[in-house]
């Protein structure tokens, strides 16, 4: 296997052309965008290249405090994320979002590092980082979306659910259907891209070692084996993370708070006016 070729970062300037498509099209349509899409480049641009310097000395550094503290950022930054896009207020949510995400990390690093890869320090730099890094950010966007179809639903059909509840049902009994329904939702699209990733892509982890010189069947198994753990962490981190929201949601009579929202906003009606 040959070397991984470099960029320069004057071909990496040179890489920002392709910038000029989107632009265009955005100018062109008069769709106000042009503004975002820079900004959102510059700052994607200097976050990665400060990422890029502190990983460099995290990984020689190697300490599994500064790890353990490295991740600990990390899934604060992804709490803070799940929360401010769904629509949910931060002091409320803050501790049952956090915690999920923890658990979920603790759960699926310890076996997949630990019983799968058998390394002899799960903490090791160069694969507790990066993979727990892509665990996190492969289910922000699962547990965004599970907490909004939730509480979107249960707020948009209060009369079902109160008549499942004078029908006797638990609490638990009657917020089934929602967290069916959340689900579904969240994840009919990644079962749906699990499915044929193999065929119509190379995920970026196994391109990553592709390019670094790895063999590809060597490439193929890590890809395999984190696409499982993936899919395992984000259905583990949303069934927590509803469930630990579920604690502080709703009142002693059952009921789901109105203070939990943010703005209402930020959860949209499905109905449509006439």
């Amino acid at each position: 296997m040959g070397k991984v070729i470099d960029i320069s970062y004057f071909e990496l300037f040179i890489g920002y052309a392709l910038l000029l498509i989107p632009v265009f099209v955005f100018w062109y349509y008069k769709t106000g965008l042009v503004k975002d899409t820079l900004f959102a480049s510059f700052r994607m641009t200097i976050q990665l290249l400060l990422v890029g310097v502190y990983l460099e000395y995290i990984f020689k550094l190697d300490s599994i405090w500064v790890n353990i503290a490295w991740v600990l950022v990390m899934a604060l930054i992804g709490a803070y994320t799940i929360i401010q896009r769904s629509g949910l207020k931060f002091k409320m949510f803050i501790v049952p979002i956090l915690l999920s995400g923890l658990i979920s990390i603790v759960v699926s690093d310890a076996y997949f590092l630990g019983f799968v890869v058998k390394l002899d320090n799960i903490f090791n730099a160069r694969y507790f980082i990066p993979i727990t890094g892509m665990l996190l950010g492969n289910t922000i966007k699962n547990v965004v979306i599970s907490l909004n179809a939730y509480y979107k639903r249960i707020d948009d059909q209060q009369t079902m659910y109160r008549w499942y509840l004078a029908n006797g049902a638990t609490r638990e009994e009657a917020l089934l259907p929602f967290m069916r329904h959340a689900l579904k939702v969240a994840f009919n699209p990644l079962i749906a891209t699990t499915a044929i990733m193999g065929l119509i892509s190379l995920p970026g982890m196994m391109t990553g070692q592709i390019l670094g010189g790895s063999n590809p069947n060597v490439a193929v198994k890590y890809q395999i084996m984190l696409l499982i753990t993936i899919f395992s962490s984000a259905i583990l981190n949303v069934v927590l993370a509803i469930y630990f929201s579920n604690k502080i949601s709703f009142d002693g009579y059952s009921n789901l708070r109105k203070g939990i929202f943010r703005q209402k906003k930020s959860l949209p009606s499905a109905r449509t006016s006439s």
